[in-house]
This record gives structure tokens, sequence and C-alpha cells, in this order.
């Protein structure tokens, strides 16, 4: 018996010419109720391949058909990133790398797409970071780069695309790429963008990440379409070596008596309702269920307000801002990130300290030159509110303030990660946390440290 195998709009179809003989089970392939016919999601094209190949049957393979790629390089891979690149491969060229930031995650994606020699999709988050890729891209390759996003739709053997565009290009181009490497990886945890990877019929397949699980348990999925975890590294296995060593300093601080009123007074309100619903936050679907209960429930809609006002109140608490300004005064011959939760006390920030701002309100030639200004040393010193936190090239900077945030893990890591760049002089690196004594944050921060 031969089988078949054809790439049509996001799926691997199954064909065999033997009717009456039945096939072997097969990863993922079910019968389209329209057509009869056999199919897979086209991510499942490896798997398929490989349960035919092992059940000993012909296979006509239609694919992929895929020109050879003769690239070089000419990055020297330090001894962690070979180790890297030889757990992907030995995974069979599937699976995600867990590396901190700046441990040249980028370096290893175009060590393997070498390595490999197939035209090659590589997919991220934002538009800078497509901007950054393409430049990388460009100055390493001597062959063309493609470009899905940024108001382009150029497709070459090599090309760079939003999750945005993958989603919308990937059943037009499914059958184009022979290897894709998936920037920023946890973003595909998210239900919108997981399609960009279902599409793709791409057998070879490279996640990077700095921090690859995810509160929701969305990694799992991510786990599926791309491979698991094959190699992984914190921040203090290459601080001192390969990252610049650094200091963690939290300092608490206390809410004023009138801050102090209307945290205990909103956070009470939101304790009070949870408790009484029995809602228990052990997984991120307890907060879902109190969003959706907020749809009808104006008791729960009332917790939910509370709950966000005091989340306001402590992470812009008025001693943090006195903190910082001795933070400032004290590193004034340094270069200094300040991240916080909220646009409005950036805009607070810059007014009061005459540091340059970068939000989500900022345009991107403006947000540019804020960051070239910064990186050629006419600013010491800027303010952002989340967008920093990943997707963007921020130049070095060797210290950081966490006035406000999610809390989390990963954007934690990110952060910190802003900083570790070996500096010249061989210097440390340090990362100050501010947070509310006796509240929310406190708790949380203790937990993640």
């Amino acid at each position: 018996m031969t089988v078949r195998l054809t790439y049509e709009d996001g799926t691997v179809r199954v064909d065999a010419d033997a009717v009456d003989e039945p096939l072997p089970p097969l990863p993922g392939v079910e019968e389209d109720p329209r057509t009869g016919d056999r199919r897979a999601p086209a991510y499942r094209y490896a798997a398929v391949s490989k349960a035919l190949e092992v059940a000993g049957l012909t296979v006509d393979d239609r694919v992929l058909d895929l020109p050879e790629l003769d690239l070089s390089t000419g990055y020297d891979l330090r001894e962690y990133q070979r180790e890297a690149l030889a757990a992907w491969r030995d995974a069979g060229d599937r699976g995600v790398l867990e590396l901190p930031t700046g441990a040249g995650k980028t370096v290893i994606a175009i060590a393997a797409m070498v390595e490999l020699g197939v035209p090659t999709l590589v997919v991220v988050p934002t538009v800078d970071l497509l901007d950054q890729w393409q430049r990388e891209l460009e100055a390493e390759f001597d062959v063309p780069v493609g470009r899905f996003g940024g108001g382009e739709q150029r497709r070459e053997q090599i090309t760079v695309s939003t999750y945005d565009s993958a989603y919308l290009k990937a059943e037009d181009v499914g059958d184009a790429f022979g290897f894709v490497v998936f920037d920023e990886v946890h973003h595909l945890g998210g239900e919108g963008f997981r399609d960009a990877a279902r599409l793709l019929a791409a057998p070879a397949r490279l996640g990077l990440t700095a921090t690859f699980e995810r509160p929701d348990g969305a990694h799992e999925t991510v786990a599926d379409l791309v491979g698991d975890r094959v190699y992984a590294l914190e921040v203090d296995d290459l601080a001192g070596d390969h990252l610049a060593p650094y200091d963690v300093r939290r300092i608490e601080v206390e809410l004023t008596p009138a801050e102090r009123e209307r945290y205990e007074e909103k956070q009470g309100t939101f304790v009070d309702y949870v408790r009484e619903a029995g809602i228990t936050f052990t997984s991120g679907s307890d907060y879902r269920e109190l969003v959706m209960r907020s749809g009808n429930d104006p008791r729960a809609r009332e917790a939910l307000l509370a709950k966000q006002d005091a989340r306001e109140i402590m992470m812009n608490a008025e001693h943090k801002l006195r903190e910082l300004a001795d933070i400032l005064e004290e590193h004034a011959d340094d270069r200094v990130i300040v991240f916080t939760a909220h646009t409005d006390l950036v805009y607070r920030l810059s007014d009061r300290f005459l540091i340059p701002a970068i939000t989500s309100e900022t345009g991107a030639a403006e947000r540019r030159e804020v960051l070239e200004r910064f990186r050629d040393g006419t600013y010491s010193r800027i303010v952002a509110a989340n967008v920093l936190d990943e997707g963007v090239d921020v130049p070095d900077a060797n210290v950081a303030v966490v006035l406000s945030g999610s809390g989390s893990e990963r954007e934690f890591t990110q952060r910190l990660g802003r900083i570790l760049r070996p500096k010249e002089d061989g210097g440390r690196a340090t990362l100050y946390e501010l947070v509310s004594a006796e509240t929310a944050e406190e708790r949380v921060a203790q937990r993640r440290r």
C-alpha cells in the first residue's frame, strides 16, 4: 500500500491506494465529515510521516518541496549555546530553549538555520522585534529576507513575521517552510496565536523564551505545537561569566495613613466577596469565573473594581516616589530604567524627575529616538510602562527600578534581563524592587523570591 501526503489549507491530507486495507493509527488524523478525506492539522506532519515509516508503508510525500539553502554564519557559539543547539537537534529538531534575556537566543536560532539549510520562517510578537530580526538576518546572510507585518507582505526563503501576520498567512504559506522559529514562544499559549503553529507543516520547530511556563498552564499547548523544553538555564547560571553579576534589593515602603485606609477598605470588599462565593484562586480559571460572574452579579463587579482600586493604591504608593528620588540621586552616574505598570504614573514620574517616558501611547519614531538617545548617552535614564518588558531592543543599562508590575516570575525575569548584558568595566548590575508593605504586592514578591 502506498500512502500519499499532500498539504491543503493548513492540513495534511492522507490518501491510500488500497481502499479496503486499513491504515495504522496516525497521530491527529481524522476523517473529514465534509469530504470523507483523512486529514491531520499541518503541525502533525512530522509525526504522521514518522508513524508511516515505522509501519513500513511506502509514502508518496508531496507536502514539502523545498530548495536547499547554503547559509553560513560568523558567530562562534559559546559552550552553553552549543549545548542548547545539540539538545534541540537530539530532540528531533523540535523543542523550546529557555535562556535569560541577553544569553544569545537569536545566535542559536541562526546557527540552527545554518545547520538545517531549509527555508525558514521566524515568528515574533512585536514590530520592534520584527525589525530587529530582519536587520540581524540581513546582516548575517547574503540572501533576501521577506517580511509579513508592519505594512509588508513579502515572502522569501527566509522570512520574518509577527504572530498576527503568521496567523493570517499560515494557510497560504504552510508548505513553504521547513523550519519555523517562534521567538517569545510563550505567546503561542494565547488562543488567537495557536493556529500560527497549527497550520504550518514545518517539521523543524524551535521555541525561544526566557520564561517558558505560563500560570494558566498554556505552556502545555506550546509543548504540543513546538516541542518540550529541551534546554534551560537561569540567570544565576550565566551571571558573572556571560551576563553581568547582579544584586536584587527589595525595599519595603509604608502606605500613608490615607492610602492604608483606602487600601484596607477596597481589599476588604474584594476578600469578603470571594470568601462568600467560595472562590479560592487556585487556578487561572477561578479568576475567569469571577470575571464572568461580574457580567450579571453587581457584587462580583463591585469586588473586581475594588480589587483594581486596591492594586492601584499599593502600586502607586506615594512613598515609592520618595525612594525613587533617593535611588536616582545615588545612581546619578549610572544608566537607569524605571518600570511601572501604569501609564499615568509614567507621565507623573516623567514630569517630576524630568525623565523621558515610553508607553504604549508613544509612537514608533519617538520610541526609537528615545532609545537611541539612551544608547548614545544623551539620556541616562528612562521610565516605561510594560512596553520594554519584551519585544524591544533596549540599550545597555546597569540599574533597574521596578515600582510596580504584575508580580509574575516572567515579568520579573524579563526586567532583570534588561540590565544583565556584560559591562565593559566588569561592573555589577542592580535591580531595585519597591514593594508596599503589608499588601498583596508584598506577598507576591515573597512567593516569587
